[in-house]
């Protein structure tokens, strides 16, 4: 039997773009909802029809903000899903919301559409911060909006941003013993990046921003899993915490290299060894669903060796790490071909790495050096 597939809808729509943001993300004075609801159901039979017999196990609304949908859209989304696939019992449904009051509005009509998770962008806790990140909401809507969303939702996870300019560890402390008295089962803790093409970018070319250096972000990072393990919270993934049971389903069915489809403008999707992607700007998509019934850019076969460098790369950012054997059966080549042996043993002497078996994963001692590592053991040719 398939494994249970995983779907990701984009709602590509802001209020404002965020300087740090890089993501598929537009500003529009008006949105024509009934034209872009029926765009991503056309979008969503597409892929139906070519993943026929599959079961969805999540489906992710991402964006954007997609928060901002029309509880009637995501309503929608959810019932097409279940009609061409069918939803697993225990079907995982997150929606990434924002705190703003408007938002937050939505939250009981989201609950009643079917959504069981949300996942929320705080960011920060302080209004100063929260400025800086061009963030249009308040800590008292941050609250607010967390505390809400625990009253309509089986499962909660916000966001947060540190390894700021001038951010002291005491601070950061401070500001993740706040996050996690909250009580969600689930954190995304994020180190500050300078994303190319974002205004953030800009200003670091200008010598107008700068984000602590690689030792100082390394303290920041030991110390957040101290705190976050104290708590219950250990991270199974390089940022990204959750008590035993609370991760995020979707995003796993990523990191293990699951098939996942991808609906909206610009969504990625991995099914059936294709590597897919629709049009990114918002008026390219209708457009090609209009004329094409799907929003599809980008649909072509992925090779062997890049299947299974992609499982390595995905995987390895797990603390559970990978089954060599699972990407075997997959991409039907030996790990010889895409595994460096003599690296692996190599940094395992070192406390860097550690295998068992089958199965492979990075250490505490290397998460820091994931970048380094990867290059070191994944063969790319």
């Amino acid at each position: 039997m398939a494994e249970p597939l995983a779907l990701y809808v984009h709602w590509p729509f802001c209020v404002s773009k965020c300087p740090y943001c890089d993501f598929n993300s537009h500003v529009r004075e008006s949105v024509d909802q009934a034209v872009w609801r029926e765009a991503l159901l056309a979008d969503l039979r597409h892929e139906a029809a070519v993943l026929p017999g599959r079961t969805v196990g999540s489906i992710f609304f991402g964006g954007g903000t997609p928060s901002l949908m029309p509880p009637e859209t995501v309503a929608a989304v959810i019932a097409a899903a279940e009609a061409e696939w069918g939803l697993a019992s225990d079907c995982e449904i997150t929606l990434e919301a924002n705190p703003n009051s408007v938002e937050v509005a939505n939250f009981a009509d989201l609950a009643a559409a079917g959504v069981n998770r949300v996942s929320i962008g705080v960011q920060s806790f302080d209004s100063e911060v929260l400025e800086f990140l061009g963030r249009a909401h308040s800590e008292d809507e941050a609250r607010r909006a967390i505390a809400t969303a625990q009253e309509h939702f089986e499962r909660v996870s916000f966001d947060l941003i540190y390894a700021r300019p001038g951010q002291s560890m005491a601070a950061w402390e401070a500001e993740l013993a706040g996050a996690l008295a909250v009580g969600t089962d689930h954190l995304s803790l994020y180190q500050l990046t300078i994303e190319p093409g974002t205004r953030f970018a800009t200003l670091a070319a200008k010598g107008d921003l700068t984000i602590p250096d690689g030792d100082a972000a390394a303290d920041l990072f030991d110390a957040t899993q101290v705190m976050t393990r104290a708590a219950g919270l250990p991270r199974y993934e390089v940022s990204n915490h959750a008590r035993i049971g609370q991760e995020s389903r979707h995003n796993l069915a990523y990191w293990r290299y699951a098939d996942y489809a991808g609906v909206g403008p610009g969504a990625h999707g991995r099914r059936l060894g294709q590597a897919t992607e629709r049009h990114k700007k918002p008026e390219n998509f209708i457009a090609a669903v209009k004329r094409n019934g799907h929003g599809l850019k980008v649909e072509h076969d992925l090779p062997a060796h890049e299947r299974a460098t992609e499982a390595m790369l995905m995987g390895l950012r797990l603390t559970e790490g990978i089954d060599l054997a699972r990407i075997e059966e997959r991409s039907g080549l030996a790990r010889a071909a895409f595994v460096d042996a003599d690296a692996v043993a190599r940094l395992a002497a070192q406390g860097l790495m550690r295998q068992d078996g089958d199965w492979l994963a990075v250490t505490d001692d290397g998460i820091l050096l994931l970048d380094s590592i990867l290059s070191e053991v994944v063969r790319t040719g």
